[in-house]
C-alpha cells in the first residue's frame, strides 16, 4: 500500500475521530457477516427506497471526508500561493487511493474484463479531490449555492429528463437515467457485480455525493469558528440538522431517500443524522471532555482508511488458504466461522458474532498504532 507513516504533530478533534472511528467499525461489521444468507434487517441496505441505519454509514464518511478537508487546508486556504502545491497534494492522494482499490480488487481476483470502475474508495477519492478545490478557491456562500444547485439539478435529472427507451423520467432499479448512463459507459463488465444494470457508485450519482462532502465543509467551518462559543456552535449545528432532516423527509415525497441512487432527500437526511451524531460528540467529548470508552473507535478513526483496507487485505489473505471440512475444500474463513461460530449459534446470531468478532480482531492493531500516535497516510 503506497503510504507513509507519520506522528502527529496537531491536536486532532476527538469527536471527528471518534463519529469516524464508529462509522468505519460499522462498515466493517456490515461487509462482513458471517453468512451473507443470515443479516439482521438493520445491518442490511434497503431494498430500494427507504433508509436503514446500514445506509447511513457511507454518507456519514463522505460527510467526514468534508469536515477533514476544513482541518486539514484551512491555514492553506488563506495564503493562495500555497493552492497549487495543496491541489496537487490532493490530487496525487486521490490517486494512491484509486491505486489502493485497484490492488484489492487484483488480491481477489486478477480479472481486468470485470474490473469494476467505481466503488467505495473510487468515490471517496473523487470527491475528495473535487471538494478540496472547491474548499480552497470558493467561500462559504458559494459551496452554500452549489449544494442547493447540486441538490436541485440533479433531481431534475432523475424526476424530469426522460430516460432513453422509456420516453419518461423513471426511478425504478436499472431503468433510471444514472442506471442508463452507467450502462452505456461504464458497460456491465464494469459495475457492481451485484446488478451488472447498474452501479451504487455510478456516474451521475458521484454529483450529489459531491453534496454530501460540501455539507460536511460547512459544518467542519462551522466547528472551527472563533466568534461563536461551544454551545453557540452545537446549537447552530442542531438546528440545521432538524431543518434538513424535515426538508428532506418532504422532499421524499417527489424524490425518495435511496441510497442507491444518492438522491437529494437523502443527502439532505444523511447530513442531518450525521451532523447530529457529530455536534453531539462535539459536545461531550471536546467541550465536556467525556473519554471514558471512546478509544477503540477513536483508534479506528485515527487509521480510517488503513482500517478499511486491512479489513480487505485479511479477508483476501483468508480465502487464499484451504482446509477440509467435512470432505470439502473451503477457504480459512469459511473453515473458522463453520467450526467456531456455527456450533454455537443460532444462524443469524452466529452470522453476527462472526462479524463482531471480525471488528475486534481488527481493532487490536488499530489501537497498537494509536497508543503509539502513528496514524499511516495514504
Amino acid at each position: 500500500m503506497a503510504s507513509t507513516t507519520v506522528t502527529q504533530q496537531k491536536k486532532r478533534l476527538l469527536s471527528l475521530d471518534f463519529f469516524r472511528g464508529l462509522t468505519i467499525a460499522a462498515m466493517i461489521l456490515v461487509n462482513n457477516p458471517g453468512d451473507w444468507s443470515y443479516v439482521y434487517a438493520p445491518l442490511e441496505h434497503s431494498t430500494w427506497n427507504g433508509c436503514t441505519p446500514t445506509d447511513l454509514i457511507f454518507p456519514f464518511f463522505i460527510f467526514m471526508v468534508g469536515i477533514s478537508i476544513v482541518y486539514a487546508m484551512s491555514s492553506k486556504k488563506a495564503d493562495k500561493s500555497l493552492h497549487k502545491a495543496a491541489i496537487l497534494k490532493a490530487l496525487w492522494r486521490s490517486i494512491k487511493i484509486y491505486l489502493i482499490y485497484v490492488i484489492i480488487h487484483f488480491l481477489f481476483v486478477f480479472n481486468f474484463h470485470h474490473f469494476r470502475i467505481l466503488g467505495v474508495l473510487p468515490r471517496i477519492a473523487i470527491v475528495f479531490f473535487i471538494c478540496t478545490i472547491i474548499y480552497l478557491k470558493t467561500n462559504f456562500k458559494t459551496w452554500l449555492w452549489l449544494f442547493a444547485i447540486i441538490l436541485i439539478v440533479y433531481c431534475f435529472l432523475m424526476t424530469v429528463v426522460p430516460v432513453p427507451g422509456y420516453g419518461y423520467a423513471i426511478l425504478e432499479p436499472g431503468k433510471n437515467l444514472a442506471a442508463w448512463i452507467d450502462y452505456n459507459i461504464l458497460t456491465p463488465e464494469h459495475m457492481w457485480s451485484g446488478t451488472k444494470t447498474w452501479d451504487p457508485e455510478g456516474i451521475l450519482s458521484t454529483l450529489p455525493s459531491i453534496g454530501t462532502c460540501l455539507y460536511g465543509i460547512m459544518v467542519g467551518t462551522t466547528l472551527k469558528r472563533t466568534d461563536k462559543t461551544e454551545a453557540e456552535k452545537v446549537a447552530w449545528l442542531l438546528t440545521i440538522a432538524v431543518f434538513s432532516i424535515m426538508l428532506a423527509l418532504i422532499w421524499n415525497n417527489w424524490f425518495p431517500i435511496n441510497k442507491a441512487l444518492w438522491t437529494s432527500s437523502f443527502v439532505l437526511y444523511t447530513g442531518g443524522l450525521a451532523t447530529t451524531g457529530l455536534a453531539v460528540s462535539y459536545w461531550l467529548i471536546d467541550v465536556h471532555h467525556r473519554k471514558k470508552y471512546i478509544t477503540p473507535f477513536v483508534a479506528y478513526g485515527a487509521n480510517a482508511i488503513t482500517a478499511y483496507v486491512a479489513a480487505d487485505v485479511v479477508l483476501a489473505v483468508l480465502s487464499w488458504i484451504h482446509l477440509d471440512l467435512d470432505g470439502k475444500t473451503v477457504n480459512l474463513q469459511t473453515y473458522l466461522y463453520q467450526t467456531i461460530f456455527v456450533p454455537n449459534f443460532s444462524p443469524i446470531n452466529a452470522s453476527l458474532a462472526g462479524a463482531v468478532t471480525f471488528v475486534l480482531i481488527l481493532m487490536v492493531p488499530m489501537l497498537i498504532l494509536y497508543k503509539k500516535k502513528i496514524f499511516l497516510k495514504v
